[in-house]
């Protein structure tokens, strides 16, 4: 017995994908996905070797096992989990632009969390880390496309003033800046980007999902701007002057 149509249906609805969605990666008609999950036509090798190699399985594990199943051994998801415990090494999830979305929807589901690509940094203390790719030129000199690690911090009572957060809200997204809070208004804290240009703004504590304390920045080669000495004192004059003007108004 072939488990593949069961098969293809489960990894699609996994990743969350429609089946137009799953057709344009696998490089075939949205009718052949339908036909294959129902059945009605058997899947080309090109194409089960395609699938194998973009959910790491083998050939007989997508042909004769059901992978939604928890029995003996475990589903699908269970072996993933079990490789990346497997590991002394810190696993850290991956969020990425194009999964911003999906993750303000995903962000507390152990499955979609699960299906993010992970990596590994030997130097980071134990904890539970977490990296997002960031976007725009708000905390210049940190230049878009950097991926920020980030520690995660259980309650906004424990943010450290002037430290730099990413900061899942319900309204923002997914912002990486950094936090002022101010001990008198506790239901807000203020976004403030290194980038003198944008303007500060506050944030309700209630809107707030997830905060993951910067730990680490990780960018590409060759992409950090060069700053002269005129435009970093220009630069901290500037921040200085912000912070200020926010302590003011927050006394």
């Amino acid at each position: 017995m072939s488990y593949a149509g069961k098969n293809l249906r489960y990894l699609r609805k996994l990743r969350g994908w429609t089946q137009e969605e799953f057709a344009n990666k696998l490089k075939i008609k949205r009718s052949l996905v339908g036909a294959y999950e129902e059945e009605r036509a058997e899947p080309r090798l090109d194409v089960l070797e395609f699938i194998c190699s973009m959910f790491k399985l083998s050939l007989d594990e997508l042909l004769l096992k059901d992978l939604s199943a928890s029995k003996t051994g475990g589903s699908y998801l269970d072996k993933r989990r079990q490789l990346k415990m497997a590991s002394d090494a810190q696993v850290i999830h991956l969020v990425p632009v194009k999964a911003a979305a999906g993750y303000l929807a995903g962000y507390a589901d152990p499955e979609f969390i699960d299906e993010l690509n992970t990596f590994t940094l030997p130097m980071l203390a134990p904890g539970q880390y977490r990296a997002f790719e960031i976007v725009g030129d708000s905390m210049l000199p940190t230049p878009s496309g950097s991926v920020i690690v980030g520690e995660k911090v259980d309650t906004v009572e424990e943010v450290k003033s002037n430290n730099t957060y990413v900061v899942i809200s319900k309204n923002e997204g997914i912002v990486y800046k950094r936090v002022l809070r101010n001990n008198k208004v506790r239901n807000k804290v203020t976004l403030v980007s290194d980038n003198p240009q944008f303007e500060p703004y506050q944030v309700n504590t209630d809107d707030i999902l997830e905060m993951w304390k910067a730990q680490m920045i990780l960018t590409k080669a060759n992409t950090l701007q060069r700053w002269d000495v005129n435009q970093l004192a220009h630069l901290v004059t500037d921040l200085q002057e912000q912070v200020t003007s926010l302590k003011r108004k927050m006394n």
